[in-house]
């Protein structure tokens, strides 16, 4: 598969994390999280990754960078990540309330590029793991594996399909173009709260982005 013409890219969070994002007005890195000394709603990581991930891993492009510095982006909603926690049974994972109450942030990736952001890297693999190269440049888009990437199927392919995109300290939430939410319940919740924020971000039932 050739590189998306217009690729995606995505974020979740409990829905009980939607309202201090919106008030921040960005989604933040867990080192900039940590730095406000408060963490407002569940957290769906595992801890023992995520303190690697702030603590050992650098990008070889960006050698003074953790990847804990940056928030985190899949190249695809569904992710392996949200299967751990569809499953509720990985024993480093704390939450064990499942998907419903996930929350999918999209956003187009090229409409980033031309924003002010930070530096951002992008890895062809989980950027968790110790085995992965990154990128900095648009045109190595064609190092990931995109079929690995969309595959339903991805138990042959999983590292590959947990390729990240990584933006240092912070991307604005009004950037995403649109909220994937599980079912009518949490979509009239979210909407709800946007409303009352007055942040105009569609929202959308994406049965198809879990599972």
């Amino acid at each position: 598969m050739t590189v998306p013409q217009s690729p995606k890219i995505y974020h979740i969070i409990h829905t009980d994390k939607l309202e201090s994002v919106l008030t921040d007005g960005k989604l933040l890195s867990d080192s900039e999280i940590y730095k406000k000394k408060q963490s407002a709603g569940t957290v769906i990581g595992i801890s023992g990754i995520k303190r690697r991930r702030l603590e050992e891993l650098t990008l070889s492009i960006y050698t003074d960078l953790h990847v804990g510095d940056c928030v985190p982006f899949y190249f695809c909603p569904r992710s392996v990540m949200l299967y751990v926690i569809h499953m509720r049974n990985h024993p480093d994972l704390e939450y064990r309330d499942g998907q419903q109450n996930i929350l999918h942030f999209e956003f187009d990736l090229h409409n980033i590029l031309q924003q002010k952001i930070q530096r951002w890297a992008f890895t062809d693999s989980n950027a968790g793991s110790r085995y992965f190269q990154d990128y900095n440049q648009i045109s190595c888009l064609d190092k990931l594996d995109w079929d690995a990437i969309t595959a339903v199927n991805w138990r042959h392919c999983k590292e590959k399909k947990s390729a990240e995109f990584l933006i240092e300290k912070e991307l604005s939430i009004h950037l995403c173009a649109q909220i994937g939410c599980y079912n009518k319940t949490i979509c009239d919740k979210v909407k709800s709260i946007l409303l009352v924020k007055k942040i105009p971000i569609p929202v959308n039932i994406k049965l198809d982005w879990y599972y």
